[in-house]
């Protein structure tokens, strides 16, 4: 069933989907990329034509504006995030609507032989009839968080377009790096200005995220012996030899991505780089508790230390950087924003849903930095790949619960 928001969110989306910008965390710019200030320029240019107020791009490359209030009421903020994943291809995205998908595969136009089906993305089964919005095959589709992006917008212009709406002053902020794990800027939360956010940065219809990932970075740099190698007998220590017994030393079994679920925890080593002389590895490393995330990057570092301890002659250096921590720490203290989006998922006619989140979203670090910042759904599935796709109408049920939630944030109801 089409909404009065479907074909703006999907117009919406066609458009910032197409625009490449992918954060680069080997970048030391901010933003990493200066392809997210294409995003964020056009952003400035419809924010400005819709009619918001104090419409500003910062100089750390956050878009920041206001929809007046018609009522007196706290202050509230809309969060999402321009950038798209660096872990696949998202140059030259090329959206598809699927219209009234018909519960068959879904096939691509530029990969013949990938398909989407409920059989690897169960999800699906229960989309048809609806709108499905895919990338043609070769890259992601940029859903995470353009898709968010675009509800912010829709409901924006929908709140601005129809002053009979009682809410009170709305701030939107559309940052980039979230991807990276820099989108917020120590600046933000000041510049911000609001009592209290919401990311619409989450997966299905009526999830509310309170609770996120603690995260670390970590950087081990292994520096050998640099000697030619046809002349290198007890000369060379080759540092490649080294990341490989690091990495295999670390749990496989238990303590990976993708042996992990639920509320376990993991060490992921993402990138390796370098040469024989000199070599990095890059990894994240997450988990729910505090306690868990120490005792993670202390057995990173012991691996690091009984490596080095093999060969003397080399320098192994392990620096652990913390990213974010778990929003449920200062959430749990105060769940009023929790409970207000509760209700306006129900004014939606949805029933609220909250699991733990595998990762984390620039709530998190808003949450710490003293603006308490939930996580709501937008729709995305099977993001950061090939398969990503979202149905245009749960995009639509999220719009819905953001004009319900700036009237319940006023003191009223969905119907109010």
């Amino acid at each position: 069933m089409r909404t009065d928001f479907d074909a703006e969110l999907e117009n919406r989306l066609l458009r910032y989907a197409a625009i490449d910008s992918q954060s680069d965390a080997n970048s030391k710019t901010q933003p990493s990329t200066a392809i997210q200030l294409d995003m964020s320029r056009l952003l400035v240019a419809e924010l400005e034509e819709m009619g918001a107020s104090d419409v500003k791009l910062t100089d750390y490359g956050v878009v920041l504006a206001t929809i007046p209030g018609t009522v007196e009421g706290p202050t509230m903020g809309w969060c999402a995030h321009v950038d798209t994943a660096p872990q696949f291809n998202a140059a030259g995205v090329k959206p598809v609507v699927h219209r009234g998908y018909n519960g068959g595969d879904i096939t691509f136009a530029d990969a013949p032989d990938l398909k989407l089906s409920p059989e690897n993305s169960p999800y699906l089964a229960e989309k048809v009839g609806e709108d499905i919005i895919t990338a043609s095959g070769l890259t992601l589709l940029g859903g995470d968080d353009k898709a968010g992006v675009a509800i912010a917008m829709t409901a924006a212009r929908h709140l601005l377009q129809n002053p009979d709406i009682p809410h009170g002053p709305i701030r939107l902020a559309f940052t980039p790096d979230e991807e990276i794990g820099r989108g917020v800027d120590p600046r933000l939360a000041k510049d911000f200005a609001c009592d209290f956010a919401y990311t619409f940065d989450g997966g299905k219809p009526g999830e509310i995220e309170f609770e996120t990932f603690s995260a670390d970075g970590a950087k081990v740099t292994v520096t050998g012996v640099s000697a030619h190698p046809g002349f290198a007998k007890d000369k060379m220590v080759n540092a490649l030899h080294l990341v490989s017994k690091i990495v295999m030393m670390l749990p496989q079994v238990t303590m990976t991505p993708d042996t992990t679920e639920g509320t376990e925890g993991f060490i992921h080593v993402s990138e390796i780089e370098g040469g024989s002389s000199e070599a990095v590895i890059t990894l994240i490393i997450r988990d729910f508790e505090m306690a868990g995330l120490e005792a993670k990057g202390t057995l990173l570092r012991q691996v690091c230390e009984t490596v080095a301890a093999t060969e003397p002659r080399a320098r192994i250096a392990c620096e652990i950087t913390p990213q974010y921590r778990n929003m449920r720490y200062w959430l749990e203290k105060d769940m009023t924003p929790v409970e207000l989006v509760r209700a306006a998922v129900r004014d939606a006619g949805l029933e609220p849903v909250s699991i733990p989140i595998r990762g984390g979203t620039d709530g998190s670090r808003l949450t710490e930095m003293g603006v308490p910042c939930p996580n709501i759904f937008t729709g995305m599935q099977e993001i950061h790949g090939p398969l990503e796709w979202i149905s245009v109408q749960d995009m639509a049920r999220a719009t819905q619960v953001a004009v319900a939630l700036a009237r319940r944030a006023a003191g009223g109801s969905s119907h109010g």
